[in-house]
């Protein structure tokens, strides 16, 4: 079988004369006129039958003035030496790239030799590159490997929660499980009830990672709708869904859908309406559970009534919708937002309960999914292959810690803390080198934060842009954009697999972090562990001609790599496009068992309930939330959902024109309801202060009807911008000062940064400035003097340089 192949890619003249040229992006593929410098009528790809204006951030921020356009050094580091102190305020000063390169060797040098791996931290959370080479953690995290490892992050923030609990629930990974999902096509055919708690996002289906190439959400959810699939929708968020599905809307408090989710098991055992012969065949622990359900446990019965107290949806809704989900082919999809809240094991594990319940997991267009809605990829069929990328090598450094863990390893060196059955002990990190991401975006209580990134000795970071973690960095190397370099690409699931030629040449002294490695490897002396003697280029050719050679060997035939890169794309086979979530399990458990102790879907888990985790038991449960709004703290009386932001990928490009255009007074903006900002005094176009015990932000307010009463909704992503004396003020809108530091159990310790309770008010002040849209301070080099006047040594920086290179 031969991959389709389409017809030539456009490409910039090497005169400068103007051309139409093609990119993938997080977004989508955008087309855009390249007059070798800078792209112009930028569009989506005529591919694509749904295009996002969020692409129109690629080229708009390109040569913002908050691009890192020379090496940069903090002043107090370099004329100070390593150490901690100063960062985020201090100016910076621009040095030559050898500088630069020679302070970073040094470094290494330095920590590996008196500290070894365990003190360096190597991390990268910038979501799945869209080039599958220039992708910042393989190229990090290889680099760090070829210098002996360093101590990594395990899970991620996106679903880490979820990462630690399906394996023992399920046997596979979330990526697994997303990987493997019942297609669209499918649902469309079979589906009658498509139950989504925490909504099915159209602006979360925008994006995917690795790229998109065609948004077929928005026509798949109307071909299903059109199919006689009615869609439920469990959020305080109205319109956090395509308009095309026409969605039912039940709005409970949020952080209670659990109990929602027992009080629906509680009807449909109640009912006789559970299938004991798949509970009896497919799952283990179910016993336990219903024992639980029914009250025979703890004596408190788990029925409608009881949940409608704790969630304020109506006992009648909660029995009625039981039932509608016993009678339909029921897809129960719970998104990434569920798990990244205090307890957010719970709803992804009863999602799975309540399908097991059903008996539908793994029948067409029945069972449990998380992530419709949550990522453009969920539910396109599985490829018969990855696409090529760039090997990592072996991390021989044996310390790592959860992804979301970071501040308290920072703080607390030498502290132990429960982790999904095991103990980890916090190393002590004396360097933290970072490529694409930015921590001060996902990470919880910017303030505490702050203070972590102040205590190791040096802090390396390669960035586009003047972020937030780049202005808490020593030393700042200059990246480029995936429009600046050569590159090939393919989003997860995503058939369409790209050339990525180099639309533009790089803006300022910007290098690829394949080059910055390949200077650090060659004065390192590391003698080509990293490059193995080979360019960008040769590397690309390298890995596409070993992954051409290998689906010939599955029988696939696809065009060589020059041919590749002159085409505008080509398409990866696909497995089975109408692939059902476990229908082999299902046809066979014996002989295709899940990846768990018993082999069945653990309804109850023994693994876990040996852990001895009060937060999280061996069976899926209702824990009241650490922060909601079933508290009723009159400080704090609304609760604030930190979502996906509509007009940008988390914190990615947020100077972009699509970013920006969404500002109220250069504020990230915040919606309410009417009733909350009529009880406030407050209306559209204010600038509010949103506060609570550990921070508060400024945002510009919008009143909107899609809000749940008592609920706040503030988009992550807005660049943190601290003020100059109080590091838990966010002047531009960022949720984070606001949310607590706080794992969701001993389980998984993933972040809880959706939910937080807040009280918001009118602004009544001057506006102070925003500086996040503007480069951050430079200075110039100081001479170094000592006691004794003129110190012909140079400064401290200087003498490491001399000392470690001599």
């Amino acid at each position: 079988m031969r991959p389709e192949a389409s017809g030539p890619a456009a490409r910039p003249s090497p005169e400068g004369r103007s051309i139409r040229s093609r990119h993938l992006t997080h977004f989508g593929v955008l087309e855009a006129t390249s007059t070798g410098e800078s792209l112009r009528d930028v569009t989506g790809w005529a591919g694509d039958p749904d295009p996002r204006l969020i692409i129109n951030n690629v080229a708009s921020s390109q040569h913002h003035p908050t691009r890192v356009r020379r090496p940069a050094v903090r002043q107090g580091w370099l004329e100070g030496g390593p150490g901690g102190g100063g960062r985020g305020s201090e100016p910076f000063v621009e040095v030559s790239w050898g500088e630069a390169l020679d302070l970073v060797s040094a470094e290494l040098r330095r920590v590996y030799t008196a500290y070894g791996s365990s003190a360096v931290y190597g991390d990268s959370y910038g979501w799945s590159s869209a080039g599958r080479f220039h992708h910042g953690q393989s190229q990090l995290h290889r680099f760090l490997n070829c210098l002996g490892g360093y101590v990594s992050a395990v899970g991620d923030y996106s679903y880490g929660t979820s990462g630690a609990l399906l394996p023992h629930v399920l046997g596979s990974s979330p990526a697994h499980v997303m990987e493997g999902a019942t297609t669209w096509e499918v649902i469309c055919a079979n589906t009658e009830l498509f139950l989504s708690f925490g909504g099915l996002s159209e602006k979360n289906s925008a994006v995917g990672p690795g790229g998109i190439a065609r948004h077929g959400n928005r026509s798949e959810v109307g071909r299903a709708r059109a199919a006689g699939c009615h869609f439920v929708d469990i959020t305080p968020i109205q319109d956090d869904t395509f308009a095309e599905a026409g969605v039912e809307w039940i709005a409970p408090r949020p952080g209670s859908d659990a109990a929602l989710m027992l009080g629906l098991a509680y009807t449909v055992d109640a009912e006789g309406a559970a299938d004991r012969q798949f509970l009896d065949e497919y799952t283990v622990g179910y016993d336990r559970f219903i024992a639980y359900v029914r009250g025979e446990s703890d004596g408190v019965p788990k029925s409608p009534e009881w949940a409608a107290a704790i969630t304020e949806v109506p006992a009648s809704t909660i029995t009625d919708l039981a039932r509608r989900m016993a009678r339909s082919r029921t897809m129960i999809n719970v998104s990434w937002s569920m798990q990244r809240q205090h307890h957010g094991e719970q709803p992804i594990w009863l999602g799975v309960t309540l399908a097991a319940m059903l008996g539908q997991i793994g029948l067409p267009g029945g069972g449990f999914q998380h992530g419709y809605g949550s990522s453009a990829d969920v539910g396109l069929a599985r490829r018969v292959v990855s696409p090529p990328r760039l090997p990592q090598g072996r991390n021989r450094e044996s310390s790592y810690i959860p992804v979301a863990r970071i501040a308290d390893m920072l703080l607390n060196p030498g502290s132990v803390i429960p982790f999904n059955g095991t103990e980890v002990t916090f190393p002590r990190i004396d360097l933290v080198y970072w490529v694409g991401g930015n921590p001060f975006h996902h990470h919880q209580d910017l303030a505490k934060l702050h203070r972590a990134f102040q205590t190791p000795s040096t802090v390396v970071v390669h960035e586009q842009f003047w972020t937030s973690t780049a202005r808490h960095a020593d030393i700042v190397l200059p990246a480029t954009m995936t429009i600046e370099r050569n590159d090939f690409g393919a989003g997860r699931n995503d058939p369409y697999f790209f050339p990525m030629p180099a639309l533009t040449a790089p803006v300022g002294e910007a290098r690829d972090d394949y080059a910055i490695f390949s200077a650090l490897e060659e004065r390192l002396g590391l003698d080509q562990s990293f490059t193995e003697g080979r360019s960008a280029d040769q590397w690309l050719d390298h890995l596409y001609t070993d992954w051409r050679a290998h689906l010939a060997e599955l029988g696939h035939d696809v065009p060589d790599f020059a041919q590749f890169m002159k085409s505008e794309y080509i398409k990866i086979p696909v497995k089975d496009r109408h692939q059902v979530l476990h229908a082999e399990f299902r046809s066979d458990p014996v002989e295709s068992p899940l990846a768990t102790p018993s082999g069945r879907i653990e309804i109850s888990s023994d693994v876990i309930e040996s852990f001895g985790y009060d937060d999280c038991p061996g069976h899926p449960v209702w824990l009241e939330p650490y922060e909601w709004l079933g508290q009723r703290d009159k400080r704090y009386p609304l609760h604030l959902i930190s979502n996906q932001p509509k007009t940008r990928l988390h914190s990615q490009l947020d100077v972009g024109e699509t970013s920006q255009r969404s500002k109220i007074s250069g504020r990230e903006p915040a919606r309410m309801s009417p009733a909350d900002a009529d009880a406030r005094g407050l209306s559209t176009g204010d600038v509010v202060v949103i506060r609570n015990e550990r921070g508060a932000c400024l945002a510009g307010l919008v009143v909107s009807e899609a809000l749940r009463a008592g609920v706040v909704q503030l988009s992550t992503g807005a660049w943190y911008d601290p003020d100059p004396n109080d590091p838990s003020f966010c002047r531009h809108g960022n949720p984070n000062v606001l949310t607590a530091d706080l794992p969701s159990s001993a389980l998984s310790q993933g972040t809880t940064a959706q939910h937080a309770l807040v009280e918001v008010e009118r602004w009544e002040g001057p506006l102070p400035p925003i500086s996040v849209d503007k480069p951050p301070r430079f200075t110039e080099r100081r001479p170094a003097r000592s006691a004794h006047g003129s110190e012909p040594g140079g400064t401290p920086a200087d003498r490491v340089i001399r000392d470690r290179t001599d």
